[in-house]
Protein backbone atom coordinates (compact mmCIF):
# COMPACT_ATOMS: atom_id res chain seq x y z
CA UNK A 1 0.00 0.00 0.00
CA UNK A 2 1.39 3.80 -0.60
CA UNK A 3 1.34 5.31 2.56
CA UNK A 4 1.56 8.99 2.52
CA UNK A 5 2.10 11.30 5.16
CA UNK A 6 -0.35 14.56 5.68
CA UNK A 7 -1.52 16.31 8.62
CA UNK A 8 -3.76 19.68 9.19
CA UNK A 9 -0.73 21.84 9.75
CA UNK A 10 0.83 21.57 6.29
CA UNK A 11 -2.35 23.91 5.18
CA UNK A 12 -1.14 26.91 7.51
CA UNK A 13 -2.45 30.18 6.27
CA UNK A 14 -0.06 32.80 6.42
CA UNK A 15 -0.78 36.16 7.98
CA UNK A 16 -1.55 39.08 5.24
CA UNK A 17 1.21 40.06 3.09
CA UNK A 18 3.30 36.96 3.55
CA UNK A 19 1.17 35.07 1.56
CA UNK A 20 2.97 31.80 -0.41
CA UNK A 21 1.35 28.75 -2.33
CA UNK A 22 0.67 26.12 0.97
CA UNK A 23 -2.99 25.57 -0.72
CA UNK A 24 -1.61 23.08 -2.86
CA UNK A 25 -0.97 21.17 0.47
CA UNK A 26 -5.04 21.00 0.96
CA UNK A 27 -5.38 20.07 -3.21
CA UNK A 28 -2.97 17.88 -3.86
CA UNK A 29 -4.72 14.69 -1.18
CA UNK A 30 -8.21 16.36 -2.69
CA UNK A 31 -7.30 15.66 -6.21
CA UNK A 32 -5.52 11.93 -5.88
CA UNK A 33 -8.63 11.05 -4.24
CA UNK A 34 -10.87 12.33 -6.47
CA UNK A 35 -8.99 10.78 -9.21
CA UNK A 36 -8.92 7.76 -7.60
CA UNK A 37 -4.92 7.45 -7.56
CA UNK A 38 -5.54 6.32 -3.90
CA UNK A 39 -7.94 6.25 -0.80
CA UNK A 40 -8.62 7.83 2.69
CA UNK A 41 -6.92 5.04 3.99
CA UNK A 42 -3.43 5.42 2.11
CA UNK A 43 -2.75 8.48 4.38
CA UNK A 44 -1.77 9.22 7.64
CA UNK A 45 -1.30 11.96 9.94
CA UNK A 46 2.67 12.16 11.50
CA UNK A 47 2.58 13.89 14.94
CA UNK A 48 5.51 15.91 15.88
CA UNK A 49 9.47 15.04 16.39
CA UNK A 50 10.64 15.31 19.80
CA UNK A 51 13.76 17.35 20.68
CA UNK A 52 15.71 14.21 20.93
CA UNK A 53 15.22 13.65 17.16
CA UNK A 54 15.32 17.26 16.08
CA UNK A 55 18.72 17.43 17.84
CA UNK A 56 20.40 14.65 16.11
CA UNK A 57 20.68 17.17 12.97
CA UNK A 58 20.33 20.89 14.42
CA UNK A 59 21.57 22.46 17.27
CA UNK A 60 20.09 23.10 20.94
CA UNK A 61 20.66 27.01 20.68
CA UNK A 62 18.68 27.02 16.90
CA UNK A 63 15.83 24.85 18.66
CA UNK A 64 15.74 26.82 21.51
CA UNK A 65 15.62 30.15 19.39
CA UNK A 66 12.43 28.34 17.58
CA UNK A 67 10.85 27.31 20.80
CA UNK A 68 10.93 30.56 22.19
CA UNK A 69 10.27 33.07 19.39
CA UNK A 70 13.16 34.57 19.41
CA UNK A 71 15.01 34.51 16.29
CA UNK A 72 16.78 37.82 15.21
CA UNK A 73 14.78 39.74 12.29
CA UNK A 74 17.66 38.97 10.64
CA UNK A 75 17.23 35.38 11.30
CA UNK A 76 13.33 35.76 10.55
CA UNK A 77 14.07 37.07 7.23
CA UNK A 78 16.56 34.64 6.03
CA UNK A 79 13.78 32.05 6.45
CA UNK A 80 11.33 34.24 4.90
CA UNK A 81 7.97 33.25 7.28
CA UNK A 82 7.23 35.40 9.90
CA UNK A 83 7.64 33.63 13.39
CA UNK A 84 4.55 31.68 15.07
CA UNK A 85 4.41 28.69 17.52
CA UNK A 86 2.12 27.18 14.44
CA UNK A 87 4.64 27.50 11.82
CA UNK A 88 7.54 25.37 14.18
CA UNK A 89 4.85 23.21 15.17
CA UNK A 90 3.80 22.38 11.33
CA UNK A 91 7.54 22.16 10.73
CA UNK A 92 7.78 19.44 13.27
CA UNK A 93 4.39 17.25 11.99
CA UNK A 94 6.36 17.35 7.96
CA UNK A 95 9.88 16.24 9.09
CA UNK A 96 8.14 13.59 11.42
CA UNK A 97 6.08 12.62 8.71
CA UNK A 98 9.17 12.18 6.21
CA UNK A 99 10.92 10.06 8.74
CA UNK A 100 7.63 7.55 9.03
CA UNK A 101 7.93 7.67 5.35
CA UNK A 102 11.41 6.35 5.48
CA UNK A 103 10.01 3.72 7.90
CA UNK A 104 7.12 3.03 5.58
CA UNK A 105 9.49 2.75 2.38
CA UNK A 106 11.70 0.04 4.36
CA UNK A 107 8.32 -2.40 4.25
CA UNK A 108 6.55 -1.12 1.04
CA UNK A 109 9.20 0.03 -1.12
CA UNK A 110 8.56 3.57 -1.03
CA UNK A 111 6.18 6.00 0.92
CA UNK A 112 5.41 9.64 -0.05
CA UNK A 113 5.17 13.23 2.09
CA UNK A 114 2.39 15.79 0.68
CA UNK A 115 5.01 18.46 2.49
CA UNK A 116 8.64 18.50 2.84
CA UNK A 117 11.67 19.01 1.01
CA UNK A 118 12.87 21.58 3.42
CA UNK A 119 16.49 21.29 2.29
CA UNK A 120 17.78 24.96 2.22
CA UNK A 121 17.89 24.54 6.46
CA UNK A 122 21.33 23.91 7.86
CA UNK A 123 21.76 22.22 11.04
CA UNK A 124 21.82 25.86 13.27
CA UNK A 125 19.82 28.42 10.79
CA UNK A 126 16.64 28.30 8.25
CA UNK A 127 16.72 29.51 4.84
CA UNK A 128 14.35 30.18 2.01
CA UNK A 129 11.15 28.94 3.67
CA UNK A 130 13.00 26.29 5.32
CA UNK A 131 13.12 26.25 9.18
CA UNK A 132 13.84 22.13 9.55
CA UNK A 133 15.70 19.75 7.26
CA UNK A 134 13.29 17.33 7.10
CA UNK A 135 15.26 14.78 4.89
CA UNK A 136 18.42 15.47 6.93
CA UNK A 137 16.77 14.86 9.90
CA UNK A 138 14.99 11.52 8.53
CA UNK A 139 18.52 10.46 7.34
CA UNK A 140 20.37 10.72 10.47
CA UNK A 141 17.42 8.98 12.55
CA UNK A 142 17.42 6.04 9.84
CA UNK A 143 21.20 6.24 10.54
CA UNK A 144 21.14 6.15 13.76
CA UNK A 145 18.40 3.25 14.33
CA UNK A 146 20.67 0.97 11.95
CA UNK A 147 17.33 1.07 9.71
CA UNK A 148 19.93 2.20 7.04
CA UNK A 149 24.08 2.37 6.27
CA UNK A 150 24.23 3.69 2.91
CA UNK A 151 21.80 6.58 1.96
CA UNK A 152 21.37 8.12 -1.29
CA UNK A 153 19.48 11.97 -1.69
CA UNK A 154 18.11 12.64 -4.85
CA UNK A 155 17.57 16.32 -4.78
CA UNK A 156 15.95 17.21 -8.21
CA UNK A 157 14.73 20.33 -6.84
CA UNK A 158 15.17 23.58 -9.53
CA UNK A 159 17.44 25.01 -6.19
CA UNK A 160 20.56 23.33 -5.07
CA UNK A 161 20.09 21.55 -1.78
CA UNK A 162 22.31 23.43 -0.14
CA UNK A 163 21.26 22.92 3.75
CA UNK A 164 21.49 19.11 3.04
CA UNK A 165 25.06 19.19 1.23
CA UNK A 166 26.69 21.25 4.17
CA UNK A 167 24.85 19.40 7.18
CA UNK A 168 26.14 16.25 5.71
CA UNK A 169 29.40 17.49 4.21
CA UNK A 170 31.64 14.84 6.35
CA UNK A 171 29.32 11.85 7.00
CA UNK A 172 30.60 9.19 4.38
CA UNK A 173 26.82 7.36 4.92
CA UNK A 174 25.17 10.02 3.03
CA UNK A 175 25.81 11.01 -0.55
CA UNK A 176 24.56 14.21 -1.55
CA UNK A 177 23.41 14.19 -5.09
CA UNK A 178 21.35 17.73 -6.24
CA UNK A 179 21.01 18.17 -9.63
CA UNK A 180 19.50 22.10 -10.13
CA UNK A 181 19.79 25.50 -11.77
CA UNK A 182 23.27 26.88 -11.97
CA UNK A 183 22.27 30.57 -11.63
CA UNK A 184 18.99 30.00 -9.15
CA UNK A 185 19.24 30.83 -6.06
CA UNK A 186 20.90 30.30 -3.70
CA UNK A 187 23.66 32.69 -4.86
CA UNK A 188 26.66 31.00 -3.16
CA UNK A 189 26.38 26.93 -3.45
CA UNK A 190 27.57 24.63 -0.48
CA UNK A 191 29.29 21.17 -1.94
CA UNK A 192 27.51 18.53 -2.71
CA UNK A 193 28.59 15.18 -3.18
CA UNK A 194 27.43 15.73 -6.29
CA UNK A 195 26.27 18.75 -7.75
CA UNK A 196 24.80 19.13 -11.42
CA UNK A 197 24.01 23.12 -12.21
CA UNK A 198 21.99 23.32 -15.54
CA UNK A 199 22.33 26.47 -17.96
CA UNK A 200 18.96 28.11 -17.69
CA UNK A 201 16.36 27.32 -19.97
CA UNK A 202 17.47 23.60 -20.10
CA UNK A 203 14.65 21.83 -22.18
CA UNK A 204 13.38 17.86 -21.49
CA UNK A 205 15.90 16.40 -23.73
CA UNK A 206 19.31 17.68 -22.30
CA UNK A 207 17.67 17.83 -18.38
CA UNK A 208 16.68 13.83 -18.97
CA UNK A 209 19.73 12.82 -20.99
CA UNK A 210 21.81 14.24 -17.63
CA UNK A 211 19.89 12.25 -15.09
CA UNK A 212 19.42 9.35 -17.29
CA UNK A 213 22.92 8.92 -17.57
CA UNK A 214 24.30 10.29 -13.79
CA UNK A 215 21.98 7.86 -11.74
CA UNK A 216 22.37 4.38 -12.32
CA UNK A 217 26.40 5.11 -12.58
CA UNK A 218 25.40 6.84 -8.91
CA UNK A 219 23.71 3.71 -7.75
CA UNK A 220 26.73 1.59 -8.82
CA UNK A 221 29.31 3.14 -7.00
CA UNK A 222 27.38 4.52 -3.92
CA UNK A 223 26.00 1.17 -3.63
CA UNK A 224 22.92 2.87 -1.17
CA UNK A 225 20.46 0.95 1.14
CA UNK A 226 17.75 3.50 1.04
CA UNK A 227 17.17 6.85 -1.09
CA UNK A 228 15.40 9.80 -0.21
CA UNK A 229 13.82 11.89 -3.50
CA UNK A 230 13.28 15.06 -3.65
CA UNK A 231 10.65 15.78 -6.17
CA UNK A 232 10.38 19.51 -6.58
CA UNK A 233 8.23 20.40 -9.72
CA UNK A 234 10.15 23.93 -10.06
CA UNK A 235 11.69 22.85 -12.94
CA UNK A 236 8.73 23.00 -15.65
CA UNK A 237 8.42 25.82 -17.88
CA UNK A 238 5.29 28.19 -16.23
CA UNK A 239 7.38 28.29 -12.96
CA UNK A 240 7.81 31.78 -11.74
CA UNK A 241 11.43 30.93 -10.04
CA UNK A 242 12.60 27.88 -11.67
CA UNK A 243 14.11 29.50 -14.62
CA UNK A 244 14.09 26.08 -16.72
CA UNK A 245 12.12 24.99 -19.77
CA UNK A 246 11.30 21.13 -18.32
CA UNK A 247 7.43 20.60 -19.66
CA UNK A 248 5.08 18.86 -17.32
CA UNK A 249 5.22 15.27 -19.45
CA UNK A 250 9.41 16.12 -18.98
CA UNK A 251 8.78 16.38 -15.16
CA UNK A 252 7.03 13.23 -15.02
CA UNK A 253 9.36 11.14 -17.19
CA UNK A 254 11.95 12.30 -14.78
CA UNK A 255 10.07 10.74 -11.72
CA UNK A 256 9.16 7.78 -13.83
CA UNK A 257 12.94 7.41 -14.39
CA UNK A 258 13.89 7.86 -10.94
CA UNK A 259 11.36 5.66 -9.24
CA UNK A 260 11.82 3.05 -11.48
CA UNK A 261 15.44 3.10 -11.49
CA UNK A 262 15.45 2.55 -7.27
CA UNK A 263 13.01 -0.19 -7.47
CA UNK A 264 14.84 -2.21 -10.09
CA UNK A 265 18.06 -1.87 -8.17
CA UNK A 266 15.92 -2.75 -4.56
CA UNK A 267 16.18 0.30 -2.70
CA UNK A 268 13.71 2.15 -0.72
CA UNK A 269 12.83 5.23 -1.31
CA UNK A 270 11.11 7.96 0.81
CA UNK A 271 9.83 11.00 -0.82
CA UNK A 272 9.28 14.60 -0.38
CA UNK A 273 7.31 16.85 -2.45
CA UNK A 274 9.24 20.12 -2.51
CA UNK A 275 9.08 23.35 -4.37
CA UNK A 276 6.33 24.57 -7.10
CA UNK A 277 5.51 28.40 -7.99
CA UNK A 278 3.59 27.96 -11.87
CA UNK A 279 1.10 31.17 -11.51
CA UNK A 280 -1.50 28.21 -12.14
CA UNK A 281 -2.14 26.45 -8.98
CA UNK A 282 -3.34 23.66 -11.28
CA UNK A 283 -0.26 23.44 -12.70
CA UNK A 284 1.50 23.07 -9.62
CA UNK A 285 -0.58 20.55 -8.22
CA UNK A 286 -1.12 18.52 -11.58
CA UNK A 287 2.85 18.27 -11.32
CA UNK A 288 2.78 16.79 -7.91
CA UNK A 289 0.23 14.12 -8.58
CA UNK A 290 1.85 13.08 -11.56
CA UNK A 291 4.49 11.93 -8.87
CA UNK A 292 2.24 10.21 -6.72
CA UNK A 293 0.29 8.52 -9.81
CA UNK A 294 3.75 7.42 -11.18
CA UNK A 295 4.77 5.94 -7.59
CA UNK A 296 1.33 3.80 -7.51
CA UNK A 297 2.01 2.63 -11.30
CA UNK A 298 5.25 1.21 -10.61
CA UNK A 299 5.35 0.04 -6.80
CA UNK A 300 2.06 -1.14 -6.95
Amino acid sequence: MLKIAFHNSYKYALPEGHRFPMIKYELIPEQLIYEGTVHADNFFTPDQLTPTEILLTHTADYLQKLESQTLSEKEIRRIGFPMTPALIDRGKHISKGTLLCAQYALQYGVAMNIAGGTHHAFADFGEGFCIFNDIAIAANLMLSKGLAKKILIIDLDVHQGNGTANIFENVPEVFTFSMHGEKNFPTRKEKSDLDIGLEDQTGDQAYLSILKNTLPRLIDEVQPDFAFYLSGVDIITSDKLGRLSVSKAGCKERDRFTLSTLKNNGIPVAISMGGGYSPRVADIVDCHANTFRVAQEIFF
